[in-house]
């Protein structure tokens, strides 16, 4: 396949981009004693993409001949055409930058590949049955597991020549507890780029089924908390949450462009000095982060890009349109969902960097607050404002840990909230690996980070 893209690019004038994409998705979900879901999907076709007349151009194929192709390019070319008839602004012709022309098989893909499906089914009940028998308050419990192996290959006229095949295994548990006439769900939910004993190597695959019932049953229990502003210790997942969602939707350049909250901020504190924050195609500090990629969809080689250093906002994250808008280098965060969607700008695994205070010794100093566990759902927006609910809530007092307070929301300007950060600790986790980041079509995304305190408003119940 990537020799036909190359001959077909080869004969082409201007500029040109091809884009295979091949996806194979299964999934299995158990519920009560029975298989709800077993699917399995494959999904395969072409992308291409022009820049003719300084605009964009797209079509796409799941006609995989070099005839259909050719012909793909010529709809894309008619389509660049007709926008640049009413599109004033033009794109200027694309730099020369790096771009790869590997060709990377990654961790685990084959594993996994050969790993009979029986066996993965069997793990998926044995999750169920095991959290259900774990106490008779647990009423539900469903237990998920999705595979997603993807082949790309991207040949564009400016050389790039380049091929990967990853998978990203993913696996989720939810036990719902229920006590007169109360329920409450708690959940357990971990995806990684790697293969089987990746996935089970993740922080939150040990003890699982014993943890997520636990908690379920222990938040039957549970207070809510009083809302207001407070000094909080923030998990790595809602550390990652908040990464991702407040801060990092609002410096990629696409939405710079469009007056997000991080116009002009480049080189100005954003931060406190303890606030160090990147987005990087590989898994710094620990292994298997769902989002990684050797390369983006343009072909541009992925590496770390340092977002904000020290509290310092040092970069935005680019395709190689927006890096020619800003006269910077493309930073690798041009991503597709599928062979007929065009690349658009997207983090991949998005962290703040670890301290050196422990976990310990951070709770230790905190006279009062709350130690608050669990990255829920929630929105945010261009101007860095969020709300977020966590799963619980631990209490702070002299140093101490305390009762657990259930279904708290947080709420804040993110970068008010960055440069309220006192404490960092040395400990670091990926953990939100099992998510999947909305921007007009999905991306794999990972976040984290170590634990961080901060002054935060919190939501609860009187």
């Amino acid at each position: 396949m990537k020799t036909q893209l190359e001959t077909i690019v080869g004969k082409q004038q201007g500029w040109v981009e091809l884009r295979y994409h091949r996806r194979l998705l299964n999934d299995l979900t158990v519920q009560k004693g029975r298989v709800d879901i077993a699917n399995s999907t494959v999904i395969a076709g072409i992308g291409v993409r022009v820049l003719e007349n300084g605009c964009w151009g797209f079509a796409s194929t799941v006609d995989l001949s070099s005839a259909a192709i050719e012909r793909a390019i010529d709809s894309a070319r008619a389509n660049a055409r007709e926008v640049s008839k009413i599109q004033a602004k033009k794109i200027p012709d694309l730099p020369a930058t790096e771009l790869s022309r590997d060709e990377i098989v990654m961790e685990g893909y084959n594993d996994l590949l050969r790993k009979p499906l029986d066996e993965k089914l069997a793990m998926v009940v044995d999750m169920e049955r095991e959290t259900l028998g774990r106490s008779s308050k647990i009423l539900t419990a469903i237990s998920s597991y999705r595979e997603m192996f993807e082949d790309k290959i991207i040949v564009t006229s400016d050389g790039a020549s380049a091929a990967h095949k990853l998978v990203r295994p993913e696996l989720r548990l939810t036990a719902i507890a229920s006590q007169d006439g109360e329920q409450i769900a708690a959940r357990n939910n971990l995806g990684v780029t790697g293969g089987w004993n990746c996935l089970f190597d993740h922080h939150r695959a040990q003890n699982i089924v014993e943890n997520t019932a636990r908690e379920a049953v222990e938040l039957l229990s549970a207070p809510y908390i009083t809302g207001g502003t407070a000094t909080c210790i923030l998990a790595p997942s809602i550390v990652g949450l908040l990464s991702h969602e407040a801060i990092g939707h609002t410096v990629e350049a696409d939405f710079v462009i469009a007056g997000s909250v991080a116009q002009g901020q480049i080189g100005k504190r954003v931060g406190s000095e303890l606030v160090t924050m990147c987005d990087s195609s590989a898994s710094e500090l620990g292994e298997f982060a769902a989002g990684e990629i050797p390369f983006d969809d343009e072909g541009v080689p992925a590496r770390k890009t340092t977002i904000i250093d020290k509290g310092i906002m040092k970069s935005y994250l680019h395709n190689r349109e927006s890096a020619v808008h800003f006269g910077v280098e493309p930073t690798g965060n041009a991503r597709a969902w599928l062979y007929h969607d065009e690349p658009l700008i997207r983090m991949r695994n998005t962290y703040i960097e670890p301290g050196e205070q422990t976990l310990e010794e951070i709770i230790a100093s905190t006279p009062e607050g709350y130690l608050l566990m669990g990255a829920g759902s929630g929105q945010a927006d261009a101007t860095g404002e969020f709300m977020f609910g966590s799963d619980y809530a631990v209490e702070i007092k002299d140093g101490k840990l305390g009762k657990k307070f259930r279904e708290v929301t947080i709420s804040g300007v993110a970068f008010d909230v960055l440069k309220s950060v006192d404490a960092v600790s040395s400990e670091f986790q990926w953990d939100l690996g099992s998510g999947y980041c909305g921007k007009g079509q999905p991306a794999k995304v990972d976040a984290g980070g170590p634990y961080v305190r901060c002054r935060i408003m919190l939501g609860g119940r009187q």
